[in-house]
């Protein structure tokens, strides 16, 4: 999604596809492995700037293009701060931004005496590697992550009673100046964010200024350079708490592609490529984005598309080129309205047509 943005201004891009048949096949320019330091070093020989859209490319190889002297954006000391939970914690901690309460627990004995000092439940998660879902478990005794604590410490959080879950997103380029998009409301199921409606309706004038605040404050500290994606929880006490971080562009910021002045895509590229950054303003009152998840069952894409169309033809769907899987996100729709209602509908009724 970022290669429509590189085109409109005029900038060549190169990408690293993990696989020949990956769903970047039609912007793919050399395959490798992105854990693999020689491999990623052959293919940024003749690039300006490095940068990502994950954040589990290795330490050691990140530090190996800077050594080779590649611009690396965002660098590694920042992005250690979205590849690993606890050393996100720590960071928050010492900055003073709101957050969970939280425990970094090595074995039964310290997650039992967490549990305790929370009320019996608490969330745990691998410090690296989760995603969607993946290595989060809520748990309420202290063997319930025995496997998991197999392999190392583990992050432990206070089950947060929360009244919505909320995303700022912010763009910062190297010399310093930022640009932020209006606060989004952010609807998960089953560990997999499901809808994005922008600008999160019903909020207070404070937490819209503490989320903004919270992302500013995240953006400088840790020295980002491209987007960052801020997940917030608001909760029943109006708390505003951070969750985790994305340094990339985010699945709650791509309702951006068609209600916003400038998308997070080329916003990214504007960022590490240190160029002015471009209007975050809404192009509508409301937009609503909804993700196509899974996808039919036959995985009939194709023959679905046009009904969609004929049916919802102020929707905007955008597909990924992936391979249909039970949960998978494989595309999203938005809409955009003088009424957040009518953007839901417009936007849910057109994922509708690729459900099971």
């Amino acid at each position: 999604m970022m290669v429509p943005a590189a085109i409109e201004l005029g900038v060549d891009i190169a990408v690293l596809g993990e696989t020949e048949g990956s769903a970047a096949r039609i912007a793919v320019t050399a395959v490798g492995d992105s854990t693999d330091a020689a491999a990623v070093l052959a293919f940024a020989r003749d690039v300006d700037v490095v940068t990502f859209d994950h954040e589990q490319v290795p330490q050691d190889v990140l530090r190996a293009l800077i050594d080779a002297g590649v611009a690396v954006r965002p660098g590694p000391e920042a992005l250690i701060h979205a590849q690993d939970k606890l050393v996100l914690r720590e960071r928050l901690q010492a900055l003073g931004v709101p957050q969970p309460e939280w425990a970094r627990v090595a074995d039964a004995a310290g997650l039992a005496a967490f549990l305790e000092r929370v009320g019996g439940r608490a969330v745990v998660k691998t410090p690296r590697g989760g995603y969607d879902g993946h290595g989060v478990r809520v748990v309420s005794s202290a063997h319930d992550a025995d496997d998991w604590l197999a392999d190392g410490p583990l992050l432990a959080e206070e089950l947060v009673d929360f009244r919505r879950e909320l995303a700022q997103l912010v763009a910062r380029r190297p010399s310093g100046d930022t640009a932020m998009w209006p606060l989004v409301e952010t609807v998960q199921g089953g560990g997999v964010c499901r809808e994005v409606f922008a600008p999160a309706p019903r909020t207070s004038a404070v937490v819209e200024r503490v989320a903004r605040e919270i992302a500013h404050t995240l953006a400088e500290a840790l020295g980002v350079t491209g987007v960052l994606a801020v997940e917030l929880f608001e909760t029943d006490d109006d708390r505003v708490l951070v969750n985790e971080l994305a340094m990339r562009p985010h699945n709650s910021g791509h309702w951006t592609i068609d209600g916003a002045v400038t998308s997070q895509f080329e916003q990214h590229l504007r960022a590490v490529l240190d160029l002015p950054l471009g209007s975050t303003a809404a192009r509508a009152p409301f937009t609503a984005m909804v993700n196509v998840l899974g996808g039919p069952a036959d995985g009939d894409l194709d023959a679905r598309v046009p009904l969609l169309m004929a049916d919802q033809p102020t929707a905007k769907l955008h597909l990924y080129g992936k391979t249909t899987r039970p949960g998978r996100k494989i595309g999203h729709v938005t809409a955009t309205s003088e009424d957040l209602d009518d953007a839901v509908f417009v936007a849910r009724a057109a994922a509708a047509f690729f459900a099971d």
